[in-house]
């Protein structure tokens, strides 16, 4: 079906037609699910040419895929504006460390928003700089300063948009041309607003990661990463990757593509509830403060307005209480919500957060109140906001 140059599709129409060639499904709709640790030739000059042709749909060896993985890691490329190519990871965490380790070497300087998420914060302080990579954080508000570390000197920076937990929207084409023009590369993690709604490639950015667990997986049932770039930077990806022998299971990638088909659906219908849930948040006496970009009375609104194409159902609020243990008795009173890390999935999820546990400079919109992470599913939004009420009350 798919493979020839579908660029002029809307999102929602590649969604549903990437990575489905006709060499890859055969007669049926989605590419069947290939198990393959040895691939086989019919003659010994084959293998020796296969072996010199590393690219997507050449038969090699079970660690460089199959129609399966290849499939959606086009129907991924498909869906990048500005995308070359899409490499894929057994985990999230693992296409952050990909995406690193194909940028930065030692002695080598890394700028890192100060919100990022915690794993990723973590890689910096500790593999990276094992390894001999600096990391400073930086607040990416501040442009100013920001322009002064860059003339210090740094290889590459990593951003989020809106950050983690606290959910600060950054201007990320001004950041990313400010960098290119310190010769520095870009990175930036877009779980949140996915591709369908944020073009990271288009705004500037060099490489650009997702957590697949979330959207495109949907069903909290599997795990990996993806990272997407152009050519350059692909080909430094595919290449670290291989050497670090990364490979994803074939169920994993089937479940994968089948969750990436109903993506733009669920993120819509996500968004959705989640803002009417955040509307109704800012209302009630027991919360102090929303944090969520999709309000227009968040400072970061008139950045996601501006810049973004849609959003997601991941925000938190911050509750008008000075006991430290609110955020825990509103989780366990929800009956609605599970109590989990991750996000994405079609359940809602809270989770009790302390966002200042992973700040270096910026300020901490919680201050030491408790707050708490949503992630809206699919569930009616009365019956959600009516869970809402009546765990709020608890809290006087």
């Amino acid at each position: 079906m798919s493979g020839g140059d579908e660029r002029h599709l809307k999102p929602a129409t590649r969604l549903v037609r990437g990575g489905r060639r006709k060499e890859w499904t055969g007669p049926v709709v989605n590419p069947p699910v290939w198990r393959a640790s040895t691939h086989l030739y019919d003659r010994d000059a084959d293998r020796h040419a296969a072996g010199g042709n590393n690219a997507d749909g050449q038969f090699f060896y079970g660690r460089r895929g199959a129609p399966t993985q290849w499939s959606l890691a086009e129907a991924l490329t498909a869906i990048e504006p500005g995308a070359y190519g899409t490499v894929l990871y057994p985990s999230g965490v693992a296409a952050i460390a990909g995406a690193m380790l194909a940028v930065l070497k030692p002695g080598d300087r890394l700028l890192m928003t100060d919100n990022a998420y915690d794993p990723t914060r973590s890689m910096a302080t500790g593999l990276l700089a094992r390894l001999g990579v600096e990391t400073t954080f930086f607040d990416p508000r501040d442009l100013a300063g920001f322009d002064a570390l860059l003339a210090g000197g740094a290889k590459a920076v990593w951003l989020e948009s809106p950050g983690s937990l606290t959910f600060e929207m950054c201007d990320v084409p001004a950041l990313a041309a400010a960098a290119r023009a310190h010769s520095a590369v870009t990175m930036i993690d877009n779980t949140w607003a996915s591709p369908l709604g944020f073009a990271a490639l288009e705004h500037g950015c060099d490489i650009v990661m997702m957590s697949l667990s979330k959207h495109v997986g949907g069903h909290s049932d599997l795990m990996m990463g993806s990272a997407s770039a152009g050519k350059r930077w692909y080909t430094a990806l595919r290449r670290v990757s291989q050497e670090l022998g990364q490979v994803v299971s074939p169920d994993d990638a089937a479940l994968a593509a089948r969750g990436l088909r109903t993506m733009g659906v669920r993120l819509e219908a996500g968004t959705r509830s989640a803002l009417r849930i955040a509307e109704w948040l800012e209302a009630q006496p027991q919360v102090a403060r929303v944090l969520c970009p999709l309000l227009p009375s968040d400072p970061g609104h008139a950045l996601w307005q501006r810049d973004f194409t849609g959003g997601c159902g991941l925000f938190s609020f911050v509750l008008a209480s000075d006991d430290p243990e609110a955020s825990a008795r509103v989780a366990d009173a929800l009956q609605l919500f599970g109590i989990g890390y991750s996000w994405g999935g079609y359940e809602s999820l809270a989770l009790p957060i302390t966002p200042r546990t992973y700040r270096s400079l910026m300020p901490c919109p919680t201050g030491g109140a408790p707050a708490l992470r949503l992630s809206i599913g699919l569930e009616d939004a009365d019956d959600l906001i009516a869970d809402l009420a009546q765990a709020l009350a608890l809290v006087g």
